[in-house]
């Protein structure tokens, strides 16, 4: 047996470590849990998993492309939003093709195109954030697909509708531009760009969601690609049958009619971000002011020794050394409580 040589140099994934007890605010997960409505449809529906789920996802697109004002062949669903990246770069990437990013962002861009034989260049962030004109200097006559994070992970920033329509206009029309919106739902700010209005503009733009963060239902992993139908169309030719599973699709199609479990998720993140930037102020830190479920947060010392100190202390949070970013930390913002327990280790953890 011999490994494909472009996997020769693929580092797994490493997710949010876990500690038995602690209070864990590593991997940006909904601190309410998932929405009720969720739960009870999967408790209703739990002797059916005998069953394969329905391939087309049917139910569950035709909810989503009416919620969101699209038609169902806009949309394609995976197994997570990882899935639908996986999707992407098996649909058009080849070996000697590119991919653009940034620097400081998702591991999964890397790892989706790696795996078809591809390249990533990266460009430069500006504090934190995606300098959109850098990416667009990276653009040459083999870049296959632009991603974009935004807001971004692991550090909270975005760029508004102005900037990206710019953006969008310099993009060559053969180059796949994907932008990854699954905090979405906790954006403030005003002019987030209105990315599913200007699909029908460019139809070389695709936009991932998920259920994972505002629904709480990470654990089912239920992610979904919307974009022009014929882009669509390709995905389905890289997509494994029955690749949503029935308790995920029926969870999500709950979650989707739980209104009053988003406000409270959204009106919960926002009071825990005040109390953090508040805290962080407090011990001269510096942050990134976050649209997302999350803050990121400059230490001043090995993120790893911090990371270590805060789990001894009974919180998990995710240092950044995997995202080259050696002296940062990244919160998940959760309850009253859990901020407060956080905040309390960290600034123990700081004093040693």
């Amino acid at each position: 047996m011999k490994l494909r040589k472009t996997l020769e140099h693929i580092v797994p994934y490493a997710p949010g470590k876990l500690k038995e007890g602690a209070i864990k605010l590593a991997s940006n997960e909904n601190p309410l849990g998932p929405s009720p409505k969720a739960i009870a449809r999967i408790n209703e529906i739990a002797a059916t998993v005998s069953l394969y789920p329905d391939a087309g996802v049917v139910k569950l697109r035709d909810a989503v492309a009416m919620k969101l004002g699209v038609e169902r062949d806009n949309l394609i669903f995976g197994n997570g939003s990882d899935e639908v990246l996986c999707l992407i770069t098996g649909a058009y990437i080849e070996e000697g093709d590119n991919t653009v990013t940034s620097e400081h962002t998702f591991s999964e861009y890397t790892f989706a195109t790696v795996l078809f034989g591809g390249k990533v260049k990266y460009a430069p962030m500006q504090d934190g954030r995606f300098d959109l004109s850098r990416i667009l200097e990276l653009i040459d006559s083999r870049t296959k697909i632009v991603f974009l994070c935004n807001p971004n992970n692991p550090t909270g920033t975005s760029f508004g509708e102005k900037e990206f329509q710019a953006f969008m206009e310099g993009v060559p029309p053969k180059v796949l531009v994907v932008s990854d919106e699954a905090y979405r739902e906790y954006v403030e700010r005003p002019d987030f760009p209105d990315t599913l209005r200007i699909i029908r503009q460019y139809p070389n733009l695709v936009v991932l969601r998920t259920f994972s963060k505002i629904y709480g239902l990470a654990g089912l992993r239920v992610g979904y690609g919307v974009g022009s139908q014929e882009v669509i169309a390709d995905f389905y030719k890289t997509k494994t049958p029955f690749n949503v599973n029935l308790l995920a699709q029926e969870a999500a199609l709950a979650a989707l009619e739980d209104v009053e479990f988003v406000k409270r998720s959204i009106e919960t993140n926002r009071k825990g971000k005040e109390y953090l930037y508040h805290e962080f102020d407090r011990l001269g830190l510096k942050y990134y002011p976050s649209d997302a479920n999350f803050v990121c947060v400059h230490v001043g010392r090995d993120s790893m020794e911090v990371f270590r100190r805060i789990m001894d202390l009974g919180v998990t949070i995710r240092p950044l050394r995997s995202f080259q970013l050696d002296e940062w930390i990244r919160v998940t913002v959760g309850t009253e409580a859990q901020n407060r327990k956080f905040v309390e280790c960290l600034e123990q953890a700081l004093q040693v």
